[in-house]
């Protein structure tokens, strides 16, 4: 296993522990937090940035689809930030606050994605700390 998916696992996978723990908790709080997220055009904005800014910092540096699960879902995870962040930019506010909150039904759905946060979370972590990285990144 590669030095940049070990730490990207690692990085990644206890970021999603933390922040579906946090959504978990916060419970009701965070729905309302993301909804008016949602409703603020400048705040959309600038999370579109951050999220294309790390999606294709992710993108450029760890491009994998073989060697097993962990560098695919590596992979994968920074193809949907990148597209997730060229939608923030892309597309309105009230695009976004329509596609979240009323066809994804946010609000009833939070506590699954906090769940699917949590196992994704542990999966990486544990795999990314578990796995010792055979060999340093060529080219570097």
């Amino acid at each position: 296993m590669s030095l940049r998916t070990t730490f990207l696992a690692r990085l990644i996978g206890l970021y999603c522990l933390i922040a579906g723990l946090c959504i978990a908790i916060r419970g009701v709080h965070t729905v309302a937090t993301v909804t008016a997220l949602l409703h603020d055009g400048p705040l959309v904005y600038f999370i579109g940035v951050v999220l294309l800014a790390a999606g294709l910092a992710m993108v450029l540096s760890h491009n994998v689809w073989s060697g097993g699960a962990l560098p695919v879902i590596v992979t994968l995870i920074g193809w949907v930030t990148l597209l997730k962040g060229w939608a923030f930019l892309l597309l309105s506010p009230a695009t976004l606050a329509g596609f979240y909150l009323e066809q994804l039904h946010y609000a009833r759905i939070f506590y699954f994605l906090a769940a699917f946060s949590l196992v994704l979370g542990l999966y990486l972590t544990v795999a990314g700390f578990r796995t010792a990285p055979l060999r340093p990144e060529s080219g570097a």
